[in-house]
Order: C-alpha cells, then structure tokens, then sequence
C-alpha cells in the first residue's frame, strides 16, 4: 500500500498536487562510493536518492524531477573523464546518462560545469534527454537579457497533464529559468574569457519573467544555483536566492551551491526567510544537500482558476539518504536502484583503475587531521609540488631572480563534510587517488608578483579563520565556522606566528574589517623582518590568482604566469621526479603563546593517531565534539 500525500488525499476536483523534487550538486557522484578512500560510502551517490525519487513518483498523483546544476565536475570520474577519456562528438558523459536513467525533467548549469571548458561541457551536456537552463550566460550581450545571445537556453516552458482530485487531467505549463553565479567568469577566466558574460542574478530574472508569463507559463520555477543569503539585492551577488525570490511571478525556488540543506535551522534568523517551513520571501524553496545526500521535495496544492493555476498551499522537505546514530555510525535508509549504477558501471570501473595507479612513495602519512590549527603535511606536499614547478618556469624570464613562496589551503578539513571528511594516506606508495585527494579541484597553476606587504595582508586574510580570544581564558572557541578550510593559505617559504589576542583585520569574505588589526606578526623572510616593499613570487591556483577569496595582492593583476598543467598535474610529477617525498611539516607557522590560554577545536576521530606528529602546538584530547567529531584543546 502506498501512503498518499494529504495535498494528493485532500485534492477536490479542479485542484492538483504536484510534487517537485531537486537533486542538486551532485558532482559526478552516481555510486555510492569514495574515490579517494577507494571503499563503498552510504552517505553519496545518485543511485541512493534515485529511490526516494521512485517513492514519491508512486506517493504522488503528480511529479517533476528537477536538476539544480554542479553535476559535471567533483570527483575522480569527472577528472578521469575530463582528463583520460576525453569527449568526442557523440560521447556519452556518465553522469549525463545517470540523469537520463533516473528521468530528470529538466536542469541548470553550476559554476562547476565550466571548470574543464566551454567545449567539453557543451559535448556533455549534447547527451541530456532533457532540457538545460541557463538565462546569465550570455556570447552575446544585448540591451537589456531578454536581447542576449545566451549560452544555452534561458528558460522552457513545459507542457504536462495534471489529474485533479476526481481524477480528471487538466494541462499546465510549467515555466523554467536558471541561474547561476557570475562569479564564473573570476573563478574560470581561463576558460571563458572573451568567450561568454554573464548578467546580475536578479535584474536577470527580473526582465525574463513577463516574457516567459507572455509565453503562457502558469507558473514559473526558478532553478537558481545560488545560495541563501542576504535579503539585500547587491550588484553581481554570487549568493541571490532571497532577493530572487521577492520577484513577482516567481512560485516556487530551487537553491543549491551552498552545499546546505533548506529547510533546516541552519538558516535561522536570516531576514525573509522561514527555516522550518521552507519559505523565502513566503514562497516554498528547497535546498537538497550535495552529492546525492538529500532529496529535496516541494509540494504545491494548485487550484484551477479559469483556464489557469495558482498556488493555494504549499509544504517543503528533504530526504536523506542516510542517518548518523548516537554511535557515530552511519546507517543507510535505501538502497541503490540497479539500473542507475548499471548505466556508469563501464566508467566506475575504469575509474578504479585510473586512480589506483602508484606515482611514488611518502616517507611519512599525508593527513590533514590538524591542518587549520598547526603547519600540515597535506598542505606541505603541494607547496613544495608548487614551489619546485614554478621554480622551473621562472627561469629564463625577468622574474627568475625573484624568491618564490608558495600559497596552499586544506580543502579536506571536515567542516561540512562531516568527521571523515580528511586527507588520510599512509606511508608508503602514493597512488593518484591519494594526489586528487590531496587536491580537490582541478585547478591550473599560477604565479603571482607582489609585495612583503601583500604578503603580511594575505595572511591576514587567512588568519580570519580563527575567532579572536582573551588572554588567561580557558577554553574558547578556535575556528570561525563561516570560514571555508579552502580559504586559510598557509604561504610557505615565510615563517610568522598568528596573534589570536587580536581581531581579524578581513570578514570571511575578505572584506575590511578591522583595517589596523594585526594578527600577524614575527613575519620573516630567510630568518629576517619581512621588507614591506620586496618583491616576491608567489604560487598558487587559477582561482585564488584571478580574485577567489578576495585576497590582497591576488585579484587577476598581479598574475606573471599561467601555467598549462593543473595542480594535480603538479603534485603527481613531483613525486614521480623525487620518487619518494618526504612531507613533514616544517612548523613555518605557528600561533603566538598566550600565558594561561586555551582554545578548543574540533576534527575527525582518527586524528588521534597522528598527534604525536603535529609540531609547533600542545594538543590534548578534549572529549567529543557534535555531529560525529573529536574536540581537542590547544594550550597557547
């Protein structure tokens, strides 16, 4: 038997339930499976929320499934695809035919579908059996949107049967519109420079809307691969999905980027939004995790109205694929559906193989249990990959006298993604699963020339991860949890201590916060007081170089090299040159003592098997932290 919904059970005749359903930022994640751990998962993969989407299929007398954008790059898959396979005209991408096989009706594109160029995602997404959205993205701009040459469509409209309570099928037209962050043209200027544009979330939205209403649309869903932010229109917002929804003519909203789930309290107190039913700006929006984790559902109670609908009800929720217990344990609520594991088992397979070939040798473990709090050898190792590389392409030019340092940041630091969310290799043969584990993204290399007192700001900007503390006070929060680990650079080839007495100088967006403030201090270079006017070269990424992050001395004009090799790249011929790499940290920084001072933190479980290695600080453990973590205290 199945347990209707209460809109489907309460339906009078000439009134419809339809349930929308998201996934959102999957990522390439089809199997429930790590690459980088190489070991089965329960907690990702499309093939798991596939069964939630075939429950309410059957649950509901009408459905739609809609994909929210970031499905094409994440995970060892994209990369094996992007890198090893390639895409030829007519190739099928699989995490395209996984789409397929569970029956998306329809999607966006993310800021991530544009990280292997705008060639290869136009031959991925040529194998959609569904139409793909996007009204920001513009070849050509024109005088206002609606006169642009955009990228890929920027709406559809879709023509479906709804069956009303007495079971009679009425016709709607369901209007579609994406959106996605315009900050793709900062964060993969390589790729789109002077190939597309991209347009202002809202005003975007704004001068579409009459015309997709003019084009019959009863009611309109917007597919928005923006986060949940400010209330407040500003100008080329990366996070707009609350002033997009104010929009008149806007009924329902998809969000995604953020990699969070809405509705939950995490969104508590934000203005103009509902974080327990579901509803910004009083419309119903869902935001379904990342990965596959969570299904996101909306449900609208629809009225007949003349030859039209409208929205009379409406109640939103999502569904996870997994549940974590009391024990920390993880257990799964479905199953994987066969049929979508069985249409990326080829590509699965040979993505084992791909990213289980050895490169090298580590002499020591590359963990990055204590990365936020101490120098880290997951980070070491891509400095000194960084380093080496930019150090041979430095010769030859005007720069090659110039010292080179190196910029890197944990991108595996838990957080969001929870307590096993860590680098963790053994000593021993490093394979390329272990070197896409050490770096997530498939990044490009670059150098940047700036100053000794860019340098000092850059840090500066990194050491907002950290909460500001009182000096002889026990026990006090370290880490400021709305700053992302991809954020704190660690800069090798400096030494310096961070003042954690002292507030941060930037937000967690970069912006100017305490302009007088100064963290860091004892800043040297080669054992001297750093000179604010020297000039030094740093490595680092395509994206911190051309302004992710909002760094100092890193906002595209300063770039002296681009480098044609990704960081993986890199990191993989550096090992294969030294053979066997020795990735100790060299305690290059550390916080500035503070008598009768602790601090708390939080990390993975099995970070206590390697503190013993972290130099620099006294950690001890400190009992259990929330959601499945290990806290532990710093005396400073």
């Amino acid at each position: 038997m199945i347990a209707l919904h209460p809109f489907s059970a309460r339906a009078a005749s000439g009134q419809a339930h339809l349930r929308i359903m998201e996934t959102t930022d999957l990522h390439v994640h089809v199997f429930p499976y790590d690459y980088y751990s190489d070991k089965p998962v329960d907690t990702v993969g499309l093939a798991r929320t596939a069964a939630h989407i075939k429950a309410i299929r059957a649950e509901a007398t009408n459905s739609l499934l809609l994909d929210n954008g970031d499905f094409l790059q994440g995970n060892p898959m994209g990369d094996y695809i992007a890198y090893e396979r390639g895409m030829k005209e007519g190739d099928s991408h699989p995490v395209i035919n996984a789409l397929n096989t569970v029956g998306i009706e329809a999607s966006t594109l993310g800021n991530h579908e544009f990280n292997y160029g705008l060639d290869f995602l136009m031959k991925s997404i040529a194998g959609a059996d569904f139409p793909i959205v996007n009204a920001n993205i513009a070849k050509t701009r024109g005088a206002d949107p609606t006169k642009d040459e955009t990228l890929i469509p920027p709406y559809v409209i879709l023509d479906r049967m709804l069956k009303d309570g007495d079971g009679v099928e009425h016709p709607i037209r369901i209007g579609l519109i994406g959106f996605v962050p315009p900050q793709i043209m900062q964060w993969d200027r390589g790729h789109l420079e002077g190939k597309v544009e991209t347009r202002d979330i809202v005003d975007t939205a704004r001068a579409w809307i009459p015309v997709i209403k003019e084009a019959g649309a009863d009611i309109i869903i917007a597919l928005s691969h923006s986060g949940i932010g400010s209330a407040q229109h500003d100008e080329m917002a990366e996070n707009a999905s609350v002033p997009l929804a104010a929009l008149d003519g806007i009924d329902a909203m998809l969000t995604g980027h953020s990699h969070l789930v809405f509705p939950s309290p995490t969104y508590d107190g934000y203005d103009m939004v509902d974080s327990k039913a579901g509803l910004i700006h009083g419309k119903p929006a869902v935001m379904g995790g990342f990965w596959g984790d969570n299904l996101g559902v909306i449900d609208l109670m629809l009225e007949r109205d003349g030859n039209a609908w409208k929205v009379i009800s409406t109640a939103v929720e999502t569904r996870p694929i997994y549940k974590r217990n009391e024990d920390r344990s993880i257990t799964p609520t479905v199953d994987s559906v066969p049929e979508v594991l069985a249409s990326v088992q080829a590509e699965h397979d040979a993505t084992l193989a791909y990213v289980r070939r050895a490169v090298g040798k580590t002499s020591a473990p590359l963990q990055s249990y204590f990365a936020l709090v101490a120098d880290d050898p997951s980070v070491q190792i891509v400095s000194q990959a960084q380093t080496w590389y930019i150090a041979q392409m430095m010769k030859g030019t005007e720069y090659e006298a110039l010292p080179i340092l190196s910029a890197a940041a944990p991108f595996k630091a838990g957080g969001r993604g929870g307590p096993e969310y860590y680098t963790d290799v053994a000593a021993g043969d490093v394979a390329i699963k272990n070197v896409a584990d050490l770096y997530l993204y498939p990044n490009t290399v670059r150098a940047v020339k700036i100053t000794g007192a860019q340098v000092k700001d850059w840090l500066e900007r990194s050491a907002g991860m950290f909460n500001q503390v009182t000096p002889g006070e026990a026990d006090q929060l370290l880490l400021n949890p709305d700053f992302p680990s991809y954020n704190f650079d660690v800069i090798d080839g400096v030494t310096y201590q961070i003042d954690l007495s002292q507030p941060s100088k930037y937000d967690s967006k970069g912006g100017a916060l305490n302009p007088d403030a100064n963290r860091i201090v004892e800043l040297k270079y080669d054992g001297k007081p750093i000179d604010p006017a020297a000039e030094f070269i740093v490595a680092t990424n395509n994206y911190r170089a051309s302004g992710g992050g909002s760094f100092p001395g890193a906002d595209g004009s300063t770039i002296v090299f681009t480098g044609p090799d990704t960081n993986r790249d890199v990191i993989v011929r550096y090992i294969v040159e030294q053979g066997t790499i020795n990735p100790s940290a060299d305690a290059n920084w550390h916080f500035k003592p503070l008598p009768g001072t602790s601090v708390l933190f939080d990390t993975g479980p099995k970070g206590k098997d390697y503190i013993g290695d972290v130099k620099g600080v006294k950690i001890d453990p400190a009992g259990d932290g929330p959601d499945g973590f290990a806290r532990y205290r710093i005396t400073l």
